[in-house]
Order: structure tokens, then C-alpha cells, then sequence
């Protein structure tokens, strides 16, 4: 039963070019999906790193700050007689 339905499927002409351009076309479609979900983890890994950038930019600043402080009161009390804090 099955064997007749697929030999009068496969006999039929449309069905002979569904058969022929089915694979290719879903072929092609995955390959698209594909590609959409690696894009995707490109713009994830993108926005990852730029978040990283920004914190440890932000780091770096504060220990460049922290470099510069006034090491005790004596020092706090020169820099803010000469103006420099």
C-alpha cells in the first residue's frame, strides 16, 4: 500500500520536481537559520565586551584616582593650602 502511494507520488510530474527542489530549498533554509543564530552570538559576544571595556575602563580610572590621593592628613592639608586638591 505504502510502496504503490509512493510509486504513483513519485511518478506524478510536480511531485518529481517537489522531490528534486524540496531538499535544496530546505537546504538553503536551514543554512539561513543557521547563519541568523551565529549573527546573533556575534552581537551577544559584541555587547559582552563592550560591557566588559566600559567596566574595566571605569576600574582603571578609580585606581588612577586612588594613585593621586593625599597619603595622610599632613598632605591632604598641604594640598588644600596651595590649591592643588
Amino acid at each position: 500500500m505504502i510502496g504503490a502511494l509512493l510509486a504513483g507520488f513519485a511518478t506524478n510530474p510536480w511531485a518529481r520536481t517537489a522531490l528534486r527542489y524540496g531538499p535544496i530549498a530546505l537546504t538553503v533554509l536551514l543554512f539561513l537559520f543557521a547563519l541568523r543564530r551565529s549573527g546573533e552570538r556575534t552581537g551577544r559576544l559584541a555587547e559582552r565586551l563592550e560591557t566588559m571595556e566600559k567596566a574595566n575602563d571605569v576600574q582603571r580610572r578609580i585606581l588612577e584616582a586612588a594613585a593621586r590621593r593625599p597619603r595622610d592628613r599632613d598632605e591632604l592639608a598641604e594640598r588644600l593650602r596651595d590649591g592643588r586638591f
